[in-house]
């Protein structure tokens, strides 16, 4: 059985990892062909050849700005999750401060990060990495928020009811009954906080401050006029985002219990 779990599962997983591998090959089999047979010039795009030798050329480089920023992204991602979800959770225990939090949060979600970002820089040293980990974190909060209250409030009355009837405290049927209820919300969320948080602690990095990541590499390489080596960076930001999703998908399948994995593959 427990071959056939085995086989099911890697099944399932080649058939949804093939199309979009395929569809990637295509288009970088395009892109070198439009690049080549057009002779499109470097600043307007680079082909896929040109950005692979410059990433094997500044491989150092790219891993060390990609280091920075995965830094500020995870600290964001971190602190992010865990304000959002200890908001909602007292929010759905206290009527008055979910009052007092939705249109808080929902504030911080309407703020763009080009108008944070550089009012943060002025605010802090530019010699931190503080303001950029502050804006991960504002841009994480509201997703994992607004994810977490919907699961936490629809957990079915019957389970509550009860929690209560074994004279449960409110805190104990949150922590037993609505904070697992609310993991499938809660991953989705994270599912969009996670690449969120690359993007804005990437974008946070155009404004000034230390030039060790790959925003700051990025407009340093452009400002150069070395596109290749720009769009290894971009590249090299696109497989960090990628990596942050990863992180959060087996971070839920670790989450599942047995035999919700052997019901589906059933």
């Amino acid at each position: 059985m427990s071959g056939r779990v085995r086989w099911a599962m890697r099944g399932g997983s080649v058939r949804g990892l093939l199309p979009p591998v395929v569809v990637g090959i295509i288009v970088l089999v395009a892109w070198q062909l439009l690049t080549t047979a057009a002779r499109v010039p470097s600043y307007l795009l680079p082909s896929p050849t040109a950005i692979w030798d410059a990433l094997r050329a500044n491989a150092a480089n790219v891993t060390e700005a990609a280091l920075a920023t995965g830094a500020n992204a995870l600290v964001g991602l971190l602190a992010g999750a865990t304000l959002g979800i200890v908001a909602a959770t007292v929010a759905v225990r206290f009527r008055v401060v979910d009052g007092l939090l939705g249109p808080l949060a929902a504030a911080a979600a309407a703020v763009p990060i080009v108008a944070l970002a550089p009012l943060l820089n002025s605010m802090y040293s530019t010699t931190t990495d503080l303001p950029r980990r502050l804006v991960a974190t504002i841009v994480v909060f509201f997703p994992i928020y607004v994810s977490t209250i919907k699961g936490l409030r629809q957990v079915p009355a019957v389970h509550t009811d009860l929690m209560i009837a074994y004279a449960a405290t409110g805190w104990q049927i949150t922590r037993a009954v609505r904070l697992p209820a609310a993991l499938p919300h809660l991953f989705t969320g994270l599912r969009i906080a996670a690449p969120g948080a690359v993007i804005a602690a990437l974008i946070a990095e155009y404004f000034g401050g230390l030039q060790h990541g790959l925003g700051s590499r990025i407009i340093s390489a452009a400002a150069n006029t070395a596109y290749p080596r720009a769009w290894a960076y971009v590249v090299a930001s696109m497989a960090l985002g990628l990596i942050f999703l990863g992180g959060v998908l087996l971070l839920e399948q670790l989450t599942r219990r047995p035999r919700t994995i052997f019901r589906s593959i059933r």
